[in-house]
């Protein structure tokens, strides 16, 4: 019975077609507490709010070994990553990567490490006529990360391996000709670490000890054996591509400066305190991932809306970043919210909720945090103009950012 009540239309033309206001535009036009409809024909049902989260996250109710689609495993992830894996097999891979990234003396490391990459970029900006943020924020980031994971970059290697990274993001969901650019790069990012971890294995070449590819290399799975030579390509493409990926919001961090300027003092004179604060609400404003999702363990049922087994579940992450129900003024960008109350991880849900320490929370967020903080306020930091450009962020793009990639002219100190 409850299959009829699903939509027949399949909604994923609709999905393309609006971007982040599709599940959001559903929720107005709705009185029940979930959205149903079809997606690649499969019946699927959008949840949010607090409950939404202990309900997803629940491996009783939602599974994600199968439920994942080749597209984004193809792209963003990788095939058999983590975020494949449920039960004891995904709790035994979780726990490297706990070790590895909530661990506060290696978050510091690396936000040294960004930090004095960004000094010696800014040095060059100063003598050139503009610069594209995003572009050079990348490269910033790719540089750090993996210097700080034990991941050699060869001379003249910097702009191919922040470009393949920058593209296995921004084309995990579509089908247009960016998605298959992702797949390229990819192809070329697994070659490339699957040799690093080979010639560790091998003895052809040394690691850092306790480094992200020393300690994927070492790793050993529930059947004590180590990761094949790809996975293992795979997971240390997990902590440098997410890591990466904090250029979206460092060209929204800018952008977030050009429309409200007096962040920009904000930023310059409220300390650490604030900076935080300010990367929160980045992240809960700016749009990024839309939605997460798994499969329904068996026929479920939430809030009396019935759930049947194999459908698609959604968490609806933007529209709850933007629930008036738990942030008040939800399009009003205010950072003050964040120094008034705690940070809730099942209301503030940009990269997904729950424990992730147990769940399939991001492990890494501390890390995205602590570096949107520190980059937020070297841009405060700078003096530039912003010349005449389009800024426009396409609600339809995902995963969207200033079309520009935000323009800096004339980049100089501020105070120099």
């Amino acid at each position: 019975m409850a299959s009829r009540r699903f939509p027949i239309i399949d909604s994923s033309l609709a999905l393309l077609a609006t971007g982040y206001s599709w599940l959001p535009s559903r929720w107005r036009r709705r009185s029940e507490p979930a959205v149903r409809a079809r997606l690649m024909g499969t019946r699927t049902v959008a949840l949010r709010g607090p409950e939404a989260i202990s309900f997803v996250y629940d491996e009783h109710n939602v599974r994600r070994h199968d439920a994942v689609p080749g597209l984004v495993q193809d792209t963003l992830f990788g095939r058999g990553a983590v975020h494949t894996l449920d039960g004891a097999a995904h709790r035994a891979r979780k726990a490297m990567f706990i070790s590895m990234l909530t661990d506060p003396q290696r978050i510091t490391s690396l936000v040294a490490q960004a930090e004095s990459a960004w000094d010696d970029a800014v040095k060059s900006w100063t003598s050139r006529s503009q610069v594209v943020l995003f572009d050079e924020a990348s490269r910033i980031i790719t540089r750090a990360v993996c210097r700080w994971a034990g991941v050699p970059l060869l001379d003249g290697e910097l702009d191919e391996r922040a470009d393949d990274l920058v593209a296995t993001v921004d084309g995990f969901a579509t089908l247009a000709p960016r998605h298959w650019k992702a797949r390229r790069a990819r192809t070329r990012l697994e070659r490339w670490v699957g040799e690093l971890v080979s010639a560790l294995r091998e003895g052809r070449a040394p690691a850092e000890p306790g480094s992200v590819l020393d300690v994927v290399a070492q790793h050993r799975d529930l059947d004590s054996r180590p990761l094949d030579e790809r996975t293992a390509a795979v997971e240390v493409l997990n902590v440098v591509r997410p890591t990466v990926a904090v250029s979206w919001y460092v060209s929204f961090a800018a952008h977030a400066l050009h429309l409200w300027p007096d962040q920009r003092q904000e930023l310059r004179t409220g300390g650490d305190e604030y900076a935080v604060a300010f990367a929160h609400e980045l992240r809960r404003f700016y749009p990024f991932a839309p939605f997460i999702g798994g499969k329904a363990v068996g026929d479920r049922e939430w809030q009396g809306v019935p759930i049947p087994e194999n459908a698609m579940v959604l968490l609806d992450l933007y529209g709850q970043n933007h629930d008036a129900a738990l942030f008040s003024e939800p399009y009003t960008f205010d950072p003050g919210r964040f120094l008034s109350r705690p940070v809730d991880r099942n209301v503030l849900v940009p990269q997904g909720g729950g424990d992730p320490a147990t769940g399939h929370r991001c492990p890494g967020e501390d890390i995205t945090i602590a570096l949107i903080a520190a980059f937020s306020r070297q841009l405060a930091a700078l003096d530039y103009d912003v010349p005449d450009q389009d800024l426009h962020i396409d609600p339809t793009r995902i995963p969207t950012r200033p079309a520009s990639g935000f323009i800096m002219a004339d980049v100089g100190v501020a105070g120099s």
